[in-house]
This record gives structure tokens, sequence and C-alpha cells, in this order.
């Protein structure tokens, strides 16, 4: 392990085997992410009078390039952190997920979302409820009048632009489209414009 790690046990005696799963668990941490300058581990016995039913709380504290990721991980009411080996489970889980968060804020990576799929009407069949959506590949997509939104498919017109999503089964039209968003008709230059 290159990076410094210190491990303090607060009211309670140290633990060789909690300590060497501390030591793993950090060094779990820095194989996921190599740029971590120093770890902090604090395992604290809540309840030292107790015989049985002592509660442990367990923080974290990460030095990484940009910030600092602290984790601390108050038991509660939650008696799984009756044992101090489950208690530093779940700290470490939860500095491992918010070290992906930070890694991923670093990395400038978003989610990104779908876009539904753009088209023209291309014909519709108002006495069959349904009508027929040109892609920009030039793929028909066929839709029924209750996939249209806001009850608009009495509204539509031959070449009105429409967002639509595409379901991954076909109906016996071939692909359907599951929601179909009228956007307005699609104005395109004139022919002397361009």
């Amino acid at each position: 392990m290159r990076m410094p790690l210190q491990i303090t046990f607060r009211h309670m005696d140290p633990s060789p085997a909690l300590e060497a799963r501390i030591r793993q668990r950090a060094e779990d941490l820095e194989r996921f992410f190599t740029r971590i300058t120093s770890c902090r581990v604090i395992v604290e016995c809540r309840h030292q009078r107790h015989q049985q039913g002592n509660l442990f709380e367990v923080h974290i504290d990460l030095t990484v390039p940009g910030g600092e990721i602290v984790v601390g991980r108050d038991s509660g009411a939650n008696h799984a952190h009756e044992d101090a080996h489950v208690a530093v489970r779940d700290a470490f889980d939860a500095a491992r997920r918010r070290l992906e968060d930070h890694a991923r804020d670093r990395r400038g990576a978003v989610k990104l979302h779908t876009v539904p799929d753009h088209g023209h009407v291309a014909r519709l069949l108002f006495d069959r409820d349904c009508g027929f959506i040109v892609t920009a590949t030039g793929e028909e997509i066929y839709f029924h009048r209750n996939s249209v939104a806001g009850g608009a498919f009495d509204k539509l017109e031959i070449g009105a632009e429409v967002r639509f999503v595409a379901q991954s089964s076909e109906s016996a039209q071939g692909p359907q489209a599951s929601t179909v968003v009228p956007l307005g008709k699609h104005h395109l230059p004139p022919a002397e414009a361009v």
C-alpha cells in the first residue's frame, strides 16, 4: 500500500483481526482509485459498559485530489453494527460509492439520457385509428391513435414533425411507436433559398 493509513480504536481494545480487515479494505479502495493520498479510519465503541449489545461506529476520511471524502457510519439503531466487522464493511462500502462519484465527477462523466427519435407523419388512416411515421433513415414506423400524446391524433397532419419512442417488439404492421409527441410541421427553406 502506497497511501498512508492511520487506524484508531476508541473506547475499545485494538483488534489485530479488525485492523487486518481495515488494511485489506483500504488496499481495495487504493486499487480502485490510485490517487488516494491518505486514509484515516476510526473505529469507536459507543457503549463500552455493556457486555453485549455494544454498537460500533466507523469513520473514514480519505484525502483525494480536489477534495476529501468523509464517511461517518453512525450505527444509530442498526443492531447489525453490534459486530465491528459489519460496521467496517458498511463504512467501506459507503466510501467506495462516494469514491466512485468523485472519480466520475473528476472525469466529467455525465449521465446521458436517450433522445427520442424524430420523424414526419407519412400517412394517416383515420378510419383505422393509426398512421405511419417516416424516420430520417426512410423507415416507416406504425403508430396507433392511443400512442399519440395528449389525444392529438385527430389534429395530426401529413408532414407534421413528431418525436417518438419505438418499441423493440413489432406489430403486424412492422416496427411500432409506443409514444408519439407532435412537434408541428417541419418547415424546410424554399428551394430557391438553398
